[in-house]
């Protein structure tokens, strides 16, 4: 991989002790978007205090909640998201393991991210006043609280009826729609509102290992994206919104000729 010596296999503390015992201790292990995916924490966490050197950072990057909720982001929960993440029960969760959180950074990729520093309680790092924030922040926003997600459920609800009804009266008005970017996400939201090929002619997709082939559990077909400027259709359901700027800006000549975008996180809307 690149010239970088890659151990193919999953991290455990069984592997972190031979890491440790083969290469010496680490000044700093990153994971990004990949902790969200791991089933036992307990057990990444004791190997990365393990394999850690005094001084050394471990630094994770996902999803962060509180956009996920603010932001009614509900297709980014699927199978392989085992753990959605804020600051305060990870706070927590380090210090069962005699380690904290040092600094946090905001990003906005993929909807809104944020990236966790962490170190050993013995080691030379002092806490940013930055962690203690975010703390508060969550507790003003009652993430501890189980309204805040009945709410939640309530706006994904709107959305999924505003789409359906949306998409029902385009078509009843002869207008042609088609899917844009066969995505994880993208198949999420077409499951949940229950769309299929009785609202959506086709999607489009610039990765050519997916064309040819359906979408899983709804069976749209998935055609290259030069069926967009070939065929012209009256409207695309963006089902990778978290690309929306850069897809409207590349589709500029379709959206010149007529063509719409119907975007629907974080409320719906047509570009």
């Amino acid at each position: 991989m690149r010239g970088i010596d890659t151990i193919d296999n999953f991290f455990t503390l069984k592997l972190a002790k031979k890491i440790k015992r083969e290469r010496g201790n680490a000044k700093m292990i990153t994971a990004t978007n990949v902790v969200a995916h791991i089933n036992n924490l307990h057990e990444l966490i004791e190997g990365v205090e393990l394999l850690l050197s005094k001084d050394g950072v471990f630094i994770m990057e996902f999803p962060y909640l509180v956009d996920l909720i603010s932001k009614n982001e509900f297709d980014t929960i699927y199978h392989e998201h085992l753990s959605y993440f804020s600051v305060l029960p990870l706070v927590e969760l380090f210090k069962f393991h005699k380690m904290e959180i040092v600094d946090l950074k905001r990003n906005p990729v993929n909807g809104g991210s944020i990236i966790v520093y962490v170190s050993k309680k013995s080691s030379k790092y002092k806490q940013s006043s930055i962690v203690k924030e975010y703390i508060n922040q969550e507790k003003l926003k009652k993430l501890n609280k189980k309204s805040i997600y009945d709410d939640f459920s309530r706006r994904v609800n709107i959305i999924k009826r505003d789409l359906i009804d949306y998409l029902q009266s385009l078509k009843k008005q002869k207008k042609t729609i088609v899917g844009y970017g066969a995505s994880a996400k993208g198949n999420v939201l077409l499951n949940y509102c229950g769309i299929n090929t009785k609202l959506l002619d086709y999607i489009v997709d610039s990765i050519p290992y997916k064309q040819g082939k359906y979408t899983p559990g709804t069976h749209i077909p998935i055609h290259p994206e030069t069926w967009l400027e070939k065929n012209n259709p009256d409207y695309a359901l963006l089902l990778s919104w978290n690309f929306a700027d850069e897809i409207l800006q590349k589709q500029i000549k379709y959206r010149e000729k007529g063509g719409q975008f119907i975007i629907t996180i974080p409320y719906l809307r047509i570009e």
